[in-house]
């Protein structure tokens, strides 16, 4: 069966702050990506994984409402969520159990969106 998501587009209001806050919350570097019409900030992923960008724009703006994205932390979920505070981000619940789906913590990023990070 094929992914029913097959990318992302986190919406940001400071590319550099954004870059900064998913690099230190993912624990990998997220890359600056320059162009002809702008910059992105690419989330990190592997070969037939599921990939995602940060986008800096004026038709989409930061939101804590709408689509929730889970973002993988496989293994480092308490990690992630230290690291969200001192980013400039906002932990609104923190880990807790999904049932047999692991667990997760719902944050706000640094520059408002509401997303979820996840671990088995």
């Amino acid at each position: 069966m094929a992914h029913q998501i097959v990318w992302c587009d986190i919406p940001v209001t400071d590319l550099d702050r954004a870059i900064r806050f998913y690099s230190a919350v993912l624990g990998a570097a997220v890359k600056k990506e320059k162009f002809p019409v702008g910059s992105i900030g690419l989330l990190p992923f592997g070969e037939g994984e599921i990939g995602g960008c940060l986008v800096q724009s004026d038709e989409n703006r930061p939101s804590s409402n709408g689509p929730r994205i889970y973002l993988n932390v496989q293994g480092r979920l308490d990690e992630a969520v230290g690291a969200v505070k001192p980013n400039g981000g906002k932990v609104v619940q923190p880990k807790h159990p999904i049932g047999s789906y692991g667990f997760r913590a719902i944050i706000e990023d640094s520059e408002g969106n509401r997303i979820a990070l996840h671990s088995s």
